[in-house]
């Protein structure tokens, strides 16, 4: 029986017409999957369905989504990444009980990521906290100061002063969850191409079941950014957000909001 499913030209390119034809004659589409991006159960006989592959420098896999969830489309992973995909990555060791991943940017500062809810007016939404352990100074330059929230407003966040209401949306960002779990925080590409990761998981980062149904629910996720020592490593929840909003009133915070897994 034919399924539900939505095959992008991006997707068709990568896999080729014939197995492309296969999939969407129901020959090599499982009915029932689990959906890589909010890790519940879909029928593609039922629902339509997302094509998503998946592609690292030798590997690449094809995963289902719901569509409401994900566009059909490709993206682009580390070999490691999809290895840790392919395993379905149970058990995944991380900091901190909210969750805290670290990462290499391209200037070489390391970054700390961490995820939790934030409660504005009177909903909780799943956010991304940002801090350097360093000071970022801006590419090129030979100065000691720190550029890491310049940099961001140019891009596109907001400097804010209070978190009383939900950052405005930067389109071209999003966040990138696969098989239920971060991965990364994509930017848009200069070249006009696929969007390129401006902060990459090591290991994808284990959120919480309250983190992942928000970020489904509101279709987006809340990035904030400070300078290094302006949150610091909190293991709470309610911790994180007296951290933020003490940054804020300091001036030492941007924000936007960014799709969930965007196109």
């Amino acid at each position: 029986m034919p399924r539900m499913l939505d095959v992008s030209d991006a997707v068709r390119a990568e896999i080729g017409d014939e197995e492309a034809d296969r999939l969407l004659a129901g020959e090599n589409t499982p009915g029932s999957y689990d959906c890589t991006a909010c890790r519940t159960p879909g029928d593609s006989e039922q629902e339509r369905t997302s094509t998503v592959l998946f592609v690292g420098e030798e590997t690449a896999v094809l995963a289902f989504a719901h569509a409401g969830c994900l566009p059909s489309q490709v993206v682009e992973v580390t070999e490691a990444q999809l290895q840790g995909a392919v395993r379905s990555i149970s058990g995944v060791a991380r900091d901190a009980a909210a969750g805290t991943a670290h990462s290499t940017a391209p200037e070489q500062a390391v970054l700390g990521v961490t995820s939790g809810l934030v409660l504005i007016e009177g909903e909780l939404h799943p956010a991304l906290v940002v801090e350097p352990t360093s000071p970022i100074v801006r590419p090129g330059s030979t100065g000691t100061g720190d550029d890491f929230l310049p940099l961001l407003i140019e891009q596109g966040f907001m400097p804010l002063t209070e978190l009383t209401s939900v950052p405005s949306v930067l389109h071209g960002w999003s966040v990138l969850l696969v098989m239920g779990q971060l991965h990364a925080v994509l930017q848009p590409s200069v070249s006009g191409g696929q969007p390129v990761a401006w902060w990459q998981a090591h290991q994808p980062l284990q959120v919480t079941d309250g983190w992942r149904a928000a970020a489904n629910k509101h279709q987006q996720v809340l990035m904030f950014a400070a300078p290094v020592g302006s949150i610091g490593r909190q293991p709470r929840e309610d911790l994180l957000r007296d951290s933020l909003d003490k940054a804020a009133k300091r001036g030492k915070l941007v924000g936007a909001a960014l799709p969930l897994a965007g196109t």
